[in-house]
C-alpha cells in the first residue's frame, strides 16, 4: 500500500489529533517488537495504517477488554507449492491464523513450467488480501544431477527484475557451483548483488562456508545442528529457524537465540502441509512451538514479524507503530497465540478462524497446462539385475530431510535385485515425465515400512518428476499409471485395485480445492499407508524429498543415485 500526498497529510492529522481516526482499539495489551515489552494504550487506525498508540478519537471505536495485539506475521521463506494449494485457496488457509505476509520462492513451480510458472505465481498473487513477496529461484534446475520442465538462467530472471513484489535471488542450492566459481552460477549472482541472495547450504563450513558467503549470500534455514548455526551466524549469515512439516530444527537450534544474536534470527517454516495449516495453523503454530521450548514470547512474536520485515526491507510492515500498516492479529493469549480477530490493511478479514472475504471473489488467472510426457512403464523397466558388492540402501530419518547411506547384502530372486520386506527394503522408483520413452531409475530405500503396495507423488523435489515407492513392481506401475492418467497428483494403491489418488492439476504440485477438502483427502491417503505399515508421521511428504539432490546424503533423481555429499552419480552396488 503506498501513500500518496493527500492520504498523507490525512493520517498526519489523525496522528496529530486533529480529526478522528476510523477506529480507536481500546484497552488492549499490545506487543512492542522494539522495545521488547508489552504496552497497554490505545491504537488509533486510519485507512490501512497506524497512526499511533494513544488515546484518539474515532469514528468507532472496539474494546479488547485486555486481549493481546501483535503484528501480522510473515514467512521468511516458504515455498507455497508445498501446501499444495493454490495460491488464493493457500492465503484463505493462512489469514485467518494471523499470516499477512509471505516471502515465497517459487523454484517448485518454476522447475516444472519455468518462466510461464513464475508469472502464473505473479499474476494470481496479485489481488489477494495476503501480500505476497518473492525471490526468484536461484537453482532450475536444482542441480546438473536430474532433469526438470525447465532451464533458468540470469538472462530469464533480469526480466523479471522490475517487478515490484520481487525482492531477490532464492535459495542458493548449487553451493558447489558457487564455490568453484561456475560461471552460470556467478551470473545469478551478480544479478542480485544490490539485493537479497538467500542461502542453501546444509552442513557447509569452514573455508568452503568462508568461498559461499564471499559471493555475498546473506541467510540460510538449512541448519539442523546448533554448532552450524552458531558457525554461520557468527559469519555473518541470518539464520532461518525452520519449523515445517517435515524438517523440525527449532528445538535443535533455540539456543542459538540470545540478546545479541536475535536481530539475525526468525522463525520460518519452508515446507508446510494442508494437513497442518488445518490442525496447528500456520506461522502462528511456528511461534508456539518457540514458546513451548522456552522462548520468551514477544521475542518469539518479533522473530515473526520485525526480523524478516527489517531482512527483507519490506517498509512499514512487521510492527504496530506510527505509520506501520495495520496488519495485526488479536488473541486472549499470549502463550499460546490464538488469533481470533485477524486484520488486514486494517479491514478484519477472519474472526475465529474463518474468512469474513469469499475468495470466489479474487480474480485468478488460467494457470498453464501440467506436463505428463511420460509413456506407458512396464514390468521390464524397473529390473535391477544383481551384481557384485554391497547394495546402497537410502535411510530415511523421521523428521528432517536428511537421509543416511546403508549398505546390505542384497536380495535376490530370479538375478534380480527385489524388495526385502523383512528388513524393510522397499524399490523406490523415479520416472522423467517431462520426455517420453525415458527409462525410470531405480534405487531401494529403507524406513517407510509398507508391507503390501505402493505410493507414488509428483511433488517430488525439486524436479517434480514421479517417485514412487513400493513392494513390488506391478504395484509400483498401478500407482503410477493412475497419476499418469490424471496429470499429477499423489496416489497409494496396489496392482488389480482402485488406487486412492489426490489430483494436483497445478503443475502436477497444487490442487484448486479448498484446504479442508485437500486435507481430508491427504488424510486418507496417509491412513492407507499406515494401515499398510508405514511408520512415518507423513509418509508421502517424506517421499517429496527422496529426489532431492542437494540434501545429503544419498538421493535416487531421474539420472539415477546420487551421492550428494560427492555431488555425483553413484553405481546402486559399492564395491571394495
Amino acid at each position: 500500500m503506498k501513500l500518496d500526498s493527500t492520504l498523507l497529510q490525512e493520517l498526519l492529522e489523525v496522528a496529530r489529533g486533529h480529526r478522528p481516526a476510523a477506529v480507536c482499539f481500546r484497552g488492549g495489551q499490545v506487543i512492542n517488537v522494539f522495545s521488547g515489552q508489552i504496552d497497554q494504550v490505545d491504537l488509533g487506525v486510519h485507512r490501512g495504517f497506524i497512526v499511533g498508540p494513544g488515546p484518539y478519537a474515532a469514528l468507532s471505536t472496539v474494546d479488547l477488554d485486555g486481549a493481546y495485539v501483535c503484528p501480522g506475521f510473515i514467512d521468511g521463506h516458504l515455498h507455497m507449492e508445498s501446501t499444495l494449494l493454490s495460491p488464493a485457496q493457500f492465503c484463505a488457509a493462512v489469514l485467518p491464523h494471523g499470516t499477512s505476509a509471505v516471502v515465497a520462492d517459487p523454484h517448485e513451480i518454476a522447475n516444472v513450467l519455468g518462466m510461464s510458472g513464475i508469472r502464473y505465481f505473479l499474476d494470481a498473487t496479485a489481488h489477494l488480501p495476503l501480500d505476497v513477496f518473492f525471490n526468484l529461484p536461484s537453482c532450475v534446475p536444482a542441480s546438473p544431477l536430474e532433469t526438470s520442465g525447465a532451464t533458468l538462467r540470469a538472462c530469464d530472471l533480469h526480466a523479471l527484475l522490475p517487478h515490484p513484489r520481487i525482492l531477490g535471488l532464492a535459495e542458493m542450492m548449487n553451493f558447489p557451483g558457487l564455490i568453484h566459481a561456475v560461471p552460470e552460477v556467478l551470473d545469478k549472482v551478480l544479478l542480485f548483488q544490490d539485493r537479497v541472495r538467500d542461502g542453501h547450504a546444509p552442513q557447509l563450513s569452514g573455508l568452503g562456508l568462508n568461498a559461499y558467503l564471499n559471493a555475498g549470500i546473506s541467510s540460510d534455514h538449512e541448519c539442523t545442528a546448533l554448532d552450524e548455526a552458531r558457525e554461520k551466524l557468527a559469519k555473518g549469515m541470518v539464520i532461518m529457524l525452520r519449523e515445517g512439516s517435515q524438517s523440525k530444527d527449532l528445538a535443535e537450534l533455540l539456543p542459538v537465540i540470545d540478546q545479541h544474536t536475535w536481530p539475525r534470527c526468525m522463525l520460518v517454516s519452508d515446507d508446510c502441509h494442508p494437513d497442518d495449516l488445518v490442525r496447528e495453523g500456520h506461522m502462528n503454530a511456528v511461534v508456539n512451538r518457540a514458546m513451548s521450548l522456552g522462548l520468551d514470547p514477544v521475542r518469539a512474536i518479533t522473530l515473526a514479524t520485525w526480523t524478516p520485515a527489517a531482512y527483507f526491507r519490506l517498509p512499514r510492515r512487521g510492527a504496530l507503530a506510527p505509520g506501520y500498516q495495520a496488519n495485526f492479529s488479536i488473541s486472549p493469549t499470549l502463550n499460546p497465540w490464538e488469533p481470533r480477530q485477524v486484520f488486514q490493511h486494517g479491514q478484519e478479514v477472519a474472526r475465529e478462524g474463518r474468512l469474513l472475504i469469499d475468495p470466489e471473489n479474487w480474480l485468478q488467472p488460467q494457470p498453464p497446462a501440467s506436463p505428463m510426457q511420460l509413456s506407458a512403464p512396464a514390468v521390464p523397466d524397473l529390473a535391477v539385475p544383481a551384481q557384485a558388492g554391497r547394495l546402497r540402501v537410502i535411510g530415511v530419518q523421521e523428521g528432517s530431510l536428511l537421509t543416511h547411506k546403508i549398505l546390505v547384502a542384497p536380495r535376490i530372486s530370479g538375478g534380480a535385485v527385489i524388495p526385502d520386506l523383512d528388513r524393510d527394503i522397499l524399490k523406490l522408483v523415479v520416472f522423467n515425465r517431462y520426455q517420453p520413452h525415458k527409462r525410470p531409475s531405480v534405487g531401494f530405500i529403507q524406513g517407510f515400512g509398507l508391507t503390501q503396495g505402493a505410493m507414488a507423488t509428483t511433488v517430488a523435489h525439486d524436479a517434480h518428476n514421479i517417485i514412487a515407492v513400493g513392494t513390488g513392481d506391478d504395484d509400483i506401475l498401478a500407482v503410477v499409471e493412475a497419476i499418469r492418467q490424471c496429470g499429477g497428483g499423489m496416489a497409494i494403491g496396489k496392482a488389480g485395485e482402485v488406487v486412492k489418488i489426490l489430483p494436483l492439476p497445478l503443475a502436477g504440485l497444487m490442487s484448486t480445492w479448498p484446504v479442508e477438502r485437500v486435507s481430508e483427502q491427504l488424510e486418507q491417503l496417509k491412513a492407507q499407508a499406515r494401515s499398510w505399515g508405514s511408520p512415518l508421521n507423513n509418509p508421502f511428504l517424506a517421499l517429496s524429498f527422496m529426489a532431492l539432490g542437494v540434501i545429503p546424503e544419498l538421493k535416487l533423481t531421474d539420472l539415477g543415485l546420487v551421492d550428494v555429499t560427492a555431488f555425483s552419480l553413484v553405481p546402486l552396488f559399492e564395491t571394495g
